[in-house]
């Protein structure tokens, strides 16, 4: 049975932290690292309703898309909503995860997800995920620290490569110096010359983790002066991985197609909205889970001819019609991102086989109740 803190680092592994916006709050949330997980629950949002399903299913851990705590708070006060499920959580003995920006963009995320449900094929990113910038950093460890020191750099971001984490390469050597006075050395004394036993660690991590990672290594490190470089490398940007997706289906009418998007998503009030003629062919669709009209201008430059997303408004509808844009279908927020949750499920299950339930939430969380 695995522990909270092995769930958080397989999500981890998938969605990285460290490619989240600067503006998001993602990870954990609530919850012990050292807890046993047995029932995961997944769902979009974390609000009331979703919180009680998942305890009410004798859920350990509950992951969501959308953050619960994305705006800073004052209290978590049981009077308040969000403290009523920070309560409710803790009494049950549940966790909360979170990925959200960086579940969007990468291969098995949201957009990805919402692309495969609607039956597109050929898939590549509308928007290529930039370059990331990484570093490799290198220190010296005495050899009965350096698991310790490893398992810290890991847990502040180091090491994950491609589809893999906790990645890093040691070798060994002797570590040679002399305390002088006013040191307070950990091995040896003042004044006297030490040859340590000593691994060298060397792992990669983003450049946005730095300082994180440096906090951490200058923490978990034995000596009060760790010796440690950090020297940028390039790295190309992965083909499968960036905002929204492009694929093909197979050639129909627009109205023909709005249909087989709305059997694909779950039932909301919200429907599904379209501009464009019904008549006109559709071949070529890009999509973006969650709100999408920030990449309108993406979507005519790569001459689909249909584009689905969220969250669209009037003047930046109206003005990219006007100038001969796609055809736009506008479906429901939570609809879209729900598409990623069953795929979720898919990785979670292959990683944990059998030793964890994993569930996706029926509770639909989209605002809207009704059409008068």
């Amino acid at each position: 049975m695995p522990a909270l803190a092995d769930v958080v680092a397989l999500v981890h592994g998938w969605y990285p932290p460290a490619v989240a916006a600067d503006w998001d709050r993602v990870g954990l949330a609530v919850g012990d690292p050292a807890a046993d997980v047995r029932r995961i629950v997944l769902a979009v949002d974390p609000v009331h309703a979703v919180v009680r399903e998942a305890i009410g299913d004798g859920a350990d851990l509950l992951i969501t898309h959308h953050p619960l705590l994305l705006r800073g708070v004052s209290s978590v006060a049981a009077t308040t909503p969000k403290g009523r499920v920070v309560h409710d959580l803790i009494r049950a003995g549940c966790g909360l995860l979170t990925a959200h920006t960086n579940a969007d963009a990468p291969a098995g995320g949201v957009s990805e997800s919402l692309a495969l449900a609607l039956g597109l094929t050929d898939l590549r990113p509308l928007v290529p995920g930039p370059t990331e910038r990484l570093a490799k950093l290198t220190t010296y460890v005495p050899a009965g620290d350096a698991e310790a020191v490893r398992a810290a750099l890991s847990a502040a971001g180091t090491g994950a490569i491609g589809d893999y984490d906790s990645c890093s390469f040691s070798s060994t050597g002797e570590g040679r110096f002399r305390p002088l006075r006013g040191a307070r050395p950990a091995i040896g004394e003042v004044g006297s010359f030490e040859v340590v036993d000593e691994v060298r660690i060397e792992t990669v991590l983003p450049i946005s983790r730095h300082s994180a990672v440096v906090s951490a290594l200058m923490g978990a490190h034995p000596y009060e002066t760790p010796a440690y470089d950090v020297v940028e490398v390039a790295v190309e940007a992965a083909a499968d991985s960036g905002a929204g997706r492009v694929g093909r289906i197979e050639p129909t009418t627009l109205a023909a197609f709005a249909a087989t998007v709305a059997k694909a998503l779950p039932r909301t009030a919200h429907g599904v909205r379209v501009s464009g003629g019904r008549g006109d062919r559709i071949e070529t669709v890009a999509v973006l889970g969650g709100a999408g009209d920030g990449h309108l201008d993406d979507a005519r430059g790569e001459g689909v001819d249909a584009y689905v997303t969220s969250d669209l408004r009037h003047h930046p509808a109206s003005e990219f019609r006007e100038h001969a844009g796609p055809a736009l279908v506008d479906i429901s927020h939570w609809a879209a991102e729900w598409t990623w949750l069953p795929v979720l499920r898919a990785q979670l299950a292959q990683s944990l086989g059998d030793t964890v339930e994993v569930i996706v939430s029926t509770t639909c969380t989209d605002p809207w109740d009704f059409r008068a």
